[in-house]
Formats: C-alpha cells, structure tokens, sequence
C-alpha cells in the first residue's frame, strides 16, 4: 500500500476558473470592454478567464457582445455567478446597481469600474479576498489607465493577508483576526507566519517567520517575542502556533470513496469525517470527491459534495486500473466493479501521495490523497 509521506506535493498558488462579466451602455463603452475583454485573458493569472460582454441590444452585433435587457436582472444574475462584474461606466450606476445584493467581502465577487475613456478603474468590492483590488491594477494596464486602489493597507503600501491568501486560493478560516493582522500591520506592530508548505515565499515587513515556515523545526523559535497573533497555512485548521491564528488552508486534498449501492448518506459523511479527522486534515482542504464511475449517481456521494461545495469526479476501471502504486486489494471488489481498490486509486488518479489509506467500515471506504505542484513539509 502507498503510504503518506513528509514530501507530499500539493499545489499552492493556481487561480480557480475565473469567470468575468462586463457590461456597458453606449458605443464607446462597448468597444472598450471588448478590448479590455480579450486583454484580459492574457494576462499572468487570467489566461484563459472565461469573460463575456453584455451592452444593449442596438450595439450587440457591431460589437459582437451579448444583449442585456435591465441592468437590475443582469447585476442579480452575475452577482450570483460570476467571480468578478466589471461596469465601464460611471461610478455612481455601478454602485446603485449593486447596493441591493452587498453582503459581505468574504461572499460578495469582485466589482470594479472604468470609465468609458479608460482612463481610471476603480475596485468598488471586495478589493482583497475578491480580487478586485488585483484585476483594476490589470484592467488598468490591458487600457492604459490608472487603477485607483483606496484599501489602507495598498495606501500604506502594507502586506494584506486576505488578498494574499485569496490570490493562491486559500479558504480563510477566521475572518476577525484577518481583520485584526491587517489592523496590527496598520499599527507599526508585527504578526507572525508559519506554514505546513514550502512556499517559495519571502515574507514582507512586518511579518515574522517562525517554527517551520523558517526553516527549522516545528518547535524552532525566533529570536526575542513570539508574535501573539498570526497566520498558518496549513491543512490542519486547529493548529493553533500563535495565540490567535489566522488558519488559511489550501483546497489541495483529493478524498476517494467507495460505498454500497444507496449507502446512507449520513454513514458516508461521518466515514468522510472520522478519515479526515484522522489525518488531521481540515473539510477546508478537500477540493475533489471521487470514486468510480457506477457510483456518478450515488445519492450519498453527491450530497456530501453538494453540502461541502467539492467538485465530483468519477473514473472507469480501466483509469482506476491504471493508477500506479500499491494498493489494499480486495477480490471482492475486483469481482464486482472490475478494479481492486477504488477508494486510493480515486485519490490518487490525478496524481500526488497517499495521505491516509483505505479506511473501511459500515460499507464505506475512504482514502486520501494530497495533489501535485508544490513541497509539503
């Protein structure tokens, strides 16, 4: 059986499918965020963004863009689907059309404006963990114009947590003490980091380095005070290496199951649950449920993703068989769905290292895997 190791690899750093919508109201505007469009795509993290342009219906074939047909129902839609609205327009339409659907920053996409001249791209929401700070400063270079950042920490030209942690696609974990790093970095204080990962990462002022996130062991310390309040990326959302942490975990764990046919869905989860647990492995961190493909209709299986928001993926026995490695075999198994193992080969088929093997109980199976692309220490 493949075992879990202290090299597993993971990636730490990839921008989810972005998806983009623009809107604008007159000619020039529409020619504006077409241009804008099709730069953004290829830029750095947005390669390959999925956009889409909406104006009015008179403009909609000279500028090759979709029509909309009232702003109200157009912000309504996008605001629920799209990670970032960007209105090329005057500020005060953007703000009034999406007053009614604010909620918070840790919920909210990323709302930016630019005038119809590209001349200044203003972040409207969620500057930080949304993203819209980061795509004005690109909008602004795809136009030639100038992003208008307002966020006291890009004034004070300061590190900002939540941007950073939302920028490698981290679930952040503690909103008050995010709220509270930025406000002791604001202060002339320091905060502390420490990581699980190898991050490739200088921290910047006024953030301090401690434990293994320096370089040493997990009980290595920093010469003079430990800082009482920082931030961990870990899998582990109870570490607790600073008196009040701020856990940022990478969604990079892979979950595989197995289960009879119309398994309890509530058998499944707490199976799910007590592997996890086990592996000291936050729900935070799992970005894939898989099996193999007689179980893609599996009541149990799709409403513990749905409950969570994991992606699903389900592999035939041929691509199961193929998974390289040793596994816990079973005869039955192969006698029934072809493959002698599903629960570690599901975890493992888009590669990575076994985190925990086949867990079996109550007519479930769970392993999990941690994914490619970076150094866990």
């Amino acid at each position: 059986m493949s075992s879990a190791s202290n090299q597993n690899t993971t990636s730490l750093g990839s921008k989810p499918n972005f998806t983009c919508a623009f809107i604008a109201f007159t000619r020039r505007g529409c020619d504006l965020a077409t241009s804008i469009a099709t730069g953004l795509k290829e830029r750095g993290d947005y390669a390959g963004a999925s956009v889409s342009v909406h104006g009015p219906e008179r403009f909609a074939g000279a500028c090759g863009i979709e029509p909309y047909q009232s702003l109200g129902a157009w912000t309504a839609e996008q605001f629920e689907a799209a990670d970032a609205l960007v209105y090329v327009s005057a500020t005060g339409i953007a703000v009034r059309a999406i007053a009614p659907y604010v909620r918070d920053k840790f919920h909210d996409p990323a709302v930016v404006s630019v005038d119809e001249a590209g001349h200044f791209v203003v972040p409207l929401l969620s500057g930080h963990v949304g993203g819209a700070n980061e795509l004005a400063r690109t909008v602004a270079e795809v136009c030639g114009g100038q992003a208008v950042v307002s966020t006291a920490t890009d004034v004070n030209e300061l590190f900002a947590v939540d941007e950073w942690a939302a920028r490698r696609g981290y679930a952040i974990v503690e909103r008050v003490v995010a709220k509270e790093i930025s406000a002791r970095l604001l202060s002339g204080e320091t905060v502390g980091f420490s990581s699980d990962f190898e991050l490739g990462w200088d921290p910047p002022a006024g953030v301090i380095a401690v434990g293994r996130a320096s370089g040493g062991s997990p009980e290595a310390t920093m010469q003079g005070e430990r800082p009482d309040v920082g931030f961990a990326v870990s899998l582990d959302d109870a570490c607790q290496p600073f008196t009040r942490t701020l856990h940022l975990v990478p969604r990079v764990v892979t979950v595989g199951v197995g289960c009879r046919k119309d398994a309890d869905p509530a058998v499944l989860e707490q199976a799910v649950g007590d592997a996890l647990a086990k592996a000291g492995i936050s729900p935070l961190a799992v970005g894939l449920l898989s099996s193999i493909d007689v179980k893609k209709d599996e009541a149990a299986i799709l409403q513990l993703a749905a409950k969570h928001g994991w992606a699903t993926r389900f592999y035939t026995a041929d691509e199961l068989n193929a998974v390289p490695g040793e596994f816990a075999a079973s005869d039955f198994v192969r006698r029934t769905v072809g493959v002698d193992n599903v629960c570690e080969r599901a975890a493992l088929a888009q590669g990575g290292r076994l985190l925990l093997g086949k867990q079996a109980g109550n007519g479930t199976t769970v392993a999990i895997a941690l994914l490619e692309g970076g150094s866990r220490r």
